[in-house]
C-alpha cells in the first residue's frame, strides 16, 4: 500500500499525469469530501491543473463534485470533491465460525455485509466455495450500477505478501493454502489477501481513530484470537514477507499453556473471549452482546477474570509502547470490551512501568469502525489497483 498515507508532492507535467490522478484520488478517497482548494494546497499543483484531473476522475465516474454549503462563507465557495459510487471492492473475512462477505465503495463505505455463520472450522476449500456463493448471488444487485475492482481478504493468520499464501493460519487449521489463486478461479476477480489484523491498522489509520497520524499501535481481539499491526513514521510495518506485528504472540506468562502456534504462553493464549463468553454466559453467535454483560455483570467470577485479563493485556501493551513509541494504541473487537470496562486499570497497567519519554506521547483508544472494520480494511487491497492508477479504471 505504497504512497497511502504520504502522498507527496504532485506535478503538473504531463508525464507524471497518472501520479497525479493518484496523488488526488488517495486524497479524496481517506476523506469525507474535499474541497479543490484543499486539494490545492495539499498537492502544490496549481487551480488549473486540478481542475482537469478532478475532470477526468469524474469522467471515470471515480469522484463526483458537488456544491459545498455556503453559508457563513466569504466569496465563491471551492466545490467539494467526494469518492463516486460506481469503483466497489469486494471483502472477504474468514473465521472460525463464519465467513463475512462486504462490498466497500471508495471512501470506506460499506454498501453491504453479509455473515455466513459455520458450525464447524471451514477448510480453506470450503470458505472458498462459501464465499464465491455469495459474491454470486451478490452480482445481480451490485452489477448494473456499480463495477467491483477486484477481492481483498482478511485472514486471521500469516500471508505471504506477494502471491497471497496463508502460511499459517493456525485458528482456522490452514498450512500453506493457495487462498488468492483459489479465490480467483471461483470467482474471475483478481484477488489480494493479507493478515486480517495489518487491514485493521490500515482501516483505523484511514478512516477511524488513527486518521492523521503517523505512529500508532492496533490491537484486535475475535473468534480466531489476537491479532495486531503498526503503523510507523506513516507507514504500515510489514517485515521483510510481510509477517510483522504479531503481538498476539508476544509472551506474557513463561508458566503459560501451549498456542496454537507452538510457542508457550502467548497473549492470546491468556486473553481470550471464549472464557469471557463462557463466564458471562453469552452464546457465541450472540457476541456482540458481550460487553453489555461484562458491565453488567455483578459476579466476582467474572469481575476477577476481567481484570486478570486486562493486566496480561497490559503487559504487552507496555512493550509495544517501549518498542514503537506510538502516539496511538487503538483496541478493536473484545479488547476494546475490556478496555471499555476498566479503562483506568488498563491505562495504569500499561503505562505505570513503561519508559517515562515512551509513556508521555502515547493515549489509548477503541477502534470506531466497529464490526465493518476488518472488511473495510479489506476492500483498501481491492482498491490499491486504482488508487495506484485511476487512469486503468
Amino acid at each position: 500500500m505504497a504512497q497511502g498515507r504520504n502522498e507527496g508532492k504532485g506535478n503538473s507535467n504531463d508525464s507524471v499525469r497518472r501520479h497525479n490522478l493518484s496523488v488526488l484520488l488517495r486524497l479524496v478517497h481517506g476523506n469525507d469530501g474535499i474541497s479543490r482548494s484543499q486539494l490545492t494546497r495539499q498537492t502544490g499543483l496549481n487551480r488549473s491543473t486540478i481542475a482537469a484531473l478532478v475532470g477526468e476522475l469524474v469522467e471515470r465516474e471515480l469522484v463526483v463534485e458537488v456544491d459545498p454549503d455556503s453559508r457563513n462563507q466569504v466569496g465563491r465557495p471551492s466545490p467539494i470533491v467526494r469518492p463516486g459510487p460506481r469503483a466497489v471492492g469486494i471483502a472477504i473475512n474468514p473465521e472460525i465460525d463464519a465467513i463475512t462477505v462486504g462490498i466497500v465503495g471508495l471512501g470506506g463505505t460499506v454498501l453491504r455485509r453479509i455473515r455466513h455463520n459455520v458450525d464447524h472450522v471451514p477448510t480453506a476449500e470450503e470458505a472458498v466455495a462459501i464465499s464465491a456463493q455469495i459474491i454470486d448471488g451478490l452480482r445481480e444487485e451490485f452489477d448494473l450500477a456499480h463495477r467491483a475492482v477486484g477481492i481483498g481478504v482478511a485472514v486471521p493468520g500469516l500471508v505471504r505478501s506477494h502471491d497471497g499464501l496463508v502460511r499459517l493460519a493456525p485458528h482456522l487449521g490452514w498450512v500453506d493454502e493457495p487462498l488468492s489463486e483459489m479465490l480467483e478461479e471461483a470467482t474471475g476477480f483478481s484477488v489480494v489477501a493479507a493478515n486480517d489484523a495489518r487491514l485493521g491498522t490500515l482501516a483505523e489509520s484511514t478512516f477511524g481513530a488513527g486518521r492523521g497520524l503517523t505512529d500508532l499501535i492496533y490491537l484486535n481481539g475475535g473468534a480466531s484470537g489476537i491479532g495486531g499491526g503498526a503503523i510507523v513514521n506513516g507507514s504500515p510495518l510489514r517485515g521483510v514477507s510481510g509477517y510483522a506485528g504479531e503481538l498476539g504472540h508476544t509472551l506474557v506468562n513463561s508458566s503459560g499453556v501451549v498456542c496454537h502456534c507452538g510457542a508457550v504462553g502467548c497473549l492470546e493464549t491468556e486473553v481470550r473471549r471464549s472464557t469471557l463468553l463462557q463466564l458471562t454466559g453469552v452464546d457465541v453467535e450472540d457476541a456482540d452482546d458481550l460487553e453489555a454483560a461484562m458491565l453488567e455483570s455483578s459476579s466476582a467470577e467474572v469481575t476477577e477474570e476481567i481484570d486478570r485479563q486486562v493486566d496480561t493485556l497490559a503487559i504487552t501493551l507496555r512493550n509495544a509502547i517501549n518498542t514503537l513509541n506510538p502516539q496511538l494504541i487503538v483496541l478493536g473487537g473484545f479488547l476494546g470490551s475490556l478496555y471499555a470496562v476498566n479503562p483506568g486499570r488498563l491505562e495504569r497497567g500499561a503505562t505505570d512501568q513503561s519508559l517515562p519519554a515512551a509513556r508521555d506521547s502515547v493515549r489509548i483508544a477503541r477502534a470506531e469502525l466497529g464490526k465493518n472494520l476488518l472488511i473495510i480494511g479489506a476492500a483498501e487491497l481491492a482498491f490499491e489497483s486504482i488508487l495506484a492508477d485511476p487512469s486503468s479504471f
